[in-house]
């Protein structure tokens, strides 16, 4: 396992490597000075990576499929398709539309560490909202499907385009686990990062709303019974 800030990927620019520009320098994506803040976010905000790492959280990124006690899935709209790339993380699954925008990705991450997750949320938004020319449309910290969570929608500035995205943390919890042994207790369930976000050019946001709609209202994250 290694620092979250090496493993959770800026989904807002890593989407940016996967289509055919520079790949992301993780370092300086999640440093508090690779971006300046903007009047949406207060200078003190703390990313949420930043957050976990200092409570002596630590991650390993898990692909969503591998899970054993958890189900997190994204639909794949007609005429969208799987995207690799080497630039991705090691577990991202990525799917998009053509070989470029726009594009759906989702990472997960089981976690080591104790911390609550309900002060984490609060952090959830500020990593999306230190990209360039931030400006935020819609955010919300309503759980979702029962889980602890952070959305945060709007537009952005990148490599000289106006992009539009839909970006949600949400922290879940695995099924309960069975005791290791006789007269022993069950582990607590195992928790998990789970990072979800839809990217498009701006311009083209409302031709390619009932697809993302359909992304968007077809993520799924529930313990496995």
């Amino acid at each position: 396992m290694r620092p979250l800030r090496w493993l959770i990927v800026a989904l807002l620019v890593g989407a940016a490597s996967a289509c055919g520009h520079d790949p992301p320098d993780y370092q300086a994506i999640w440093s508090t000075t690779s971006a300046p803040p903007t009047t949406s976010t207060p200078p003190a905000a703390v990313p949420l990576w930043q957050f976990l790492e200092q409570s002596g959280v630590v991650g390993n990124p898990v692909a969503p499929e591998h899970l054993s006690d958890l189900t997190v899935t994204m639909p794949q709209p007609p005429g969208w398709a799987p995207y690799t790339n080497p630039n991705l993380a090691l577990g991202t699954r990525m799917i998009a539309k053509g070989d470029t925008y726009p594009t759906a990705m989702l990472m997960v991450f089981e976690l080591t560490g104790d911390f609550d997750a309900n002060q984490a949320i609060s952090h959830g938004a500020a990593d999306a909202q230190l990209s360039e020319n931030f400006k935020q449309l819609y955010a919300s910290t309503d759980n979702f499907r029962g889980f602890p969570s952070s959305m945060v929608e709007g537009s952005y500035d990148l490599n000289g385009r106006r992009m539009q995205t839909y970006n949600r943390v949400v922290f879940a919890t695995g099924a309960a686990q069975k005791p290791t042994g006789a007269g022993q207790p069950a582990p607590p369930p195992q928790r998990y990062l789970v990072q979800f976000t839809v990217t498009t050019y701006a311009d083209k946001a409302a031709e390619e709303a009932p697809d993302i709609e359909a992304i968007i209202s077809g993520f799924t994250v529930a313990p496995k019974a």
